[in-house]
C-alpha cells in the first residue's frame, strides 16, 4: 500500500498576483499578467514584453537583511514557501524539523546576479564582482534558504530539469513521503531569468514571442494558429505536502491529493518534443498508474501549453495518444495563456492551479484562443477564452522541459 500524500498548503508569487487569492482571481476572470518589460531597457531586443512579478515587497515575508543575501528566484521560493506554510497551519515553531524535506526545482538561478558580476568582472576586472555572487546564483540556495529561514533538517534539495523542473520536484517530494523519508515536503518551483542576457538567450533561439510587442496582453495564445512563441516569466509556486495520516492527526485541512507521477525522458532534441509524442505520452501513463486513475476518469488536463508552434501541436497529440477517444471528452487547458512561461516554476504555479480548480469545480480557460490550430491538429476542448464550472475529480498537470524532460502529475480530489 502506497502512502497517500495530501496537498495542506498552497503559495505563489506570479505575474497575475503575490499571493494565492489574487492569483486565483485573475485566472478565473481570464486575465493576461503579461506587459512590458520594465525590468532593464528593452528597446534593443526582439523581445519587449514578459510577465513580471509586480510590486512585490520581499520585507513582507522575509527578514530584509536576509532578503539582502538572496537573488529574486529565491526571495519569491521563501515568499511562496512563508505563504504555504503559513495556510497549512505549520511554523518554525510546530514544524518537526527532522521530519520534514524540502524539494525544489530550478532551471537556471540568478540571472540578474550573475549579469551584474558578469558585467562588472568585464568592465572593472575580477576584484569588482559582487561579494555573495556564487552563493546567490546558484539553483539550490532557495532550498538552502528556505531549510534556514523555517528550521527544517531534513533533506533540502533541488531538481534541474528546465521546464519540468517544478513538476518533477513536486513528484520527487511525493516519492519521498511515500518512501517514509519525510512525513511533509515543502516542495514546488521558482524562477526569475527576465533580464537582458536572460531574454536574448531565449529569443536567438526564437523560442520567444515577437509579433505582440504592442499588444503583450494577447502575446501568450496557446493552440492559436497565430501564436509565434513563449512569452517567459517569472514567479514562484509551493506546495506543502504531507502523508495523509499525518495531516489527519494534526487536524490539517486538506485541499487534495497528490496521487501520481510519471516521468520520462524523449532522448530525442535538446529543444524539441519527440515529434510522435511517445515521451510524454508514456508518461501521462504511467502517472495515471502511479494513482489507479483510469483515462476516462480524468476530466481536466492543464497542458504544458507553451505557445510555441511545435509544443502546442506536438502535445496535443501527446494527449491524444495516452488518452484515446476521452481525450474528446475531457477539457484540456494552457493557463500559461495569463501567466506566461514560469520555466521552474511552471509546473508548480500549475499544479496549484489544478488544486484550486478540483476546491472550486472551475476549469480555467486558455485565454487569447480565438482561431484554434486545426491544421496543425488543435483540435480539443481547450476551454477557450472564458473559464467554465463543472465537477473535477482528477485533473493532470503536464510539463515538458528542454533535454526532453517529460514530468507528469495526477491530482485528486480528496475523500477520506
Amino acid at each position: 500500500m502506497k502512502r497517500r500524500v495530501a496537498i495542506t498548503g498552497i503559495g505563489t508569487v506570479n505575474p497575475l498576483g503575490n499571493d494565492v487569492a489574487t492569483f486565483w482571481d485573475g485566472i478565473r476572470q481570464g486575465r493576461s499578467g503579461i506587459g512590458p518589460i520594465t525590468r532593464f531597457d528593452a528597446s534593443a531586443l526582439e523581445v519587449r514584453i514578459a510577465g513580471e512579478v509586480k510590486d512585490f515587497k520581499p520585507e513582507q515575508w522575509i527578514e530584509p537583511k536576509a532578503a539582502r543575501k538572496m537573488a529574486l528566484f529565491t526571495q519569491y521560493a521563501v515568499a511562496a514557501t512563508a505563504q504555504a506554510l503559513r495556510d497549512a497551519g505549520l511554523s518554525k515553531e510546530n514544524i518537526e524539523p527532522l521530519r520534514t524535506g524540502i524539494m525544489i526545482g530550478n532551471g537556471i538561478g540568478g540571472y540578474e546576479v550573475l549579469e551584474e558580476s558578469m558585467g562588472k568582472y568585464f568592465a572593472q576586472g575580477p576584484r569588482r564582482i559582487l561579494p555573495l555572487t556564487v552563493p546567490e546564483i546558484i539553483s539550490n540556495e532557495a532550498a538552502g534558504n528556505i531549510a534556514m529561514a523555517f528550521g527544517i533538517k531534513g533533506c533540502a534539495l533541488t531538481m534541474v530539469t528546465a521546464c519540468a523542473s517544478g513538476s518533477d520536484a513536486l513528484g520527487a517530494a511525493l516519492d519521498l513521503i511515500r518512501a517514509g523519508r519525510c512525513d511533509v515536503c515543502v516542495s514546488g518551483g521558482t524562477e526569475s531569468t527576465i533580464t537582458g542576457f536572460g531574454i536574448a538567450g531565449f529569443q536567438i533561439i526564437k523560442a520567444l514571442a515577437t509579433k505582440f510587442n504592442d499588444q503583450p496582453q494577447k502575446a501568450s495564445r496557446p493552440f492559436d494558429r497565430d501564436r509565434d512563441g513563449f512569452i517567459m516569466s517569472e514567479g514562484a509556486g509551493i506546495l506543502v505536502l504531507e502523508e495523509l495520516e499525518h495531516a489527519r492527526a494534526r487536524g490539517a485541512r486538506i485541499y487534495a491529493e497528490l496521487a501520481g507521477y510519471g516521468v520520462t525522458c524523449d532522448a530525442y532534441h535538446l529543444t524539441a518534443p519527440d515529434p510522435e509524442g511517445d515521451g510524454g505520452a508514456r508518461a501521462i501513463t504511467l502517472a495515471l498508474q502511479d494513482a489507479g486513475v483510469k483515462p476516462e476518469e480524468v476530466q481536466y488536463y492543464n497542458a504544458h501549453g507553451t505557445s510555441t508552434p511545435l509544443n502546442d501541436m506536438l502535445e496535443t497529440k501527446m494527449v491524444k495518444r495516452a488518452f484515446g477517444e476521452h481525450s474528446r471528452k475531457m477539457k484540456v487547458s494552457s493557463t500559461k495563456s495569463m501567466t506566461g512561461h514560469l520555466i521552474a516554476a511552471a509546473g508548480a504555479v500549475e499544479a496549484l492551479t489544478c488544486v484550486l480548480a478540483i476546491r472550486d469545480g472551475f476549469y480555467p480557460p486558455t485565454i487569447n484562443l480565438d482561431n484554434p490550430d486545426l491544421e496543425a491538429g488543435c483540435d480539443l476542448d481547450y476551454v477557450p477564452n472564458q473559464g467554465v464550472s463543472g465537477n473535477i475529480d482528477v485533473a493532470v498537470s503536464g510539463s515538458l522541459g528542454f533535454g526532453g524532460h517529460n514530468g507528469i502529475l495526477v491530482l485528486r480530489k480528496y475523500r477520506p
